[in-house]
């Protein structure tokens, strides 16, 4: 019994704890029901805050809103993932450069896609987590959009939902000192 207690409270104590830092990935595939990967996204806790590495390889050249949606749920060609992520019911914005006053939690901003068809993006998101606080993402949606975002109201006007892929927690380990 004692070994129970102690494994719970060991793990409602590191659930919250700066101590651990989370992973996770999101494996984004086509919307257009052909089940197609499309992209890849290594996402991590750190004391700046959620640093996502993204690189998408199937996409059409230019730039293309990436987002974080509401739900997980990547069903009805991308739909069921939702509005942007948006816990404080704010404009949108770039979350980096406009905080959470003036921008919604999941507003990324763009990915640009080169003559090739792949792109890359590494952005760190203050205050967004993987897994705990006011902010946490773990569960939620990526999404890759049709369509440049251009930050106008009330979601960037960036297009359908190209590429969609479920936010999923992969590690939970102690950061090396």
């Amino acid at each position: 019994m004692r070994k129970i207690l102690a494994a719970a409270f060991l793990f409602l104590f590191t659930q919250n704890s700066p101590l651990f830092a989370e992973k996770g990935t999101a494996v984004l595939h086509s919307t257009t029901g052909d089940s197609e990967i499309i992209g890849r996204a290594v996402l991590e806790d750190t004391p700046e805050g959620l640093k996502i590495q993204a690189e998408i390889s199937k996409g059409t050249p230019g730039k293309h809103g990436f987002h974080i949606h509401q739900f997980g749920d990547c069903g009805d060609a991308g739909k069921a993932a939702g509005g942007h992520y948006n816990p404080d019911g704010v404009p949108h914005g770039f979350l980096p450069k406009d905080g959470f006053a003036h921008a919604h939690a999941g507003d990324l901003g763009n990915i640009e896609i080169g003559e090739d068809a792949t792109g890359k993006l590494e952005i760190t998101v203050p205050e967004v987590t993987l897994g705990g606080g006011k902010y946490s993402v773990g569960g939620r949606s990526l999404v890759f959009h049709e369509k440049t975002d251009d930050f106008g109201q009330p979601t960037g006007n960036a297009g359908g939902r190209a590429g969609c892929g479920t936010i999923l927690l992969t590690e939970n380990q102690v950061p090396a000192a």
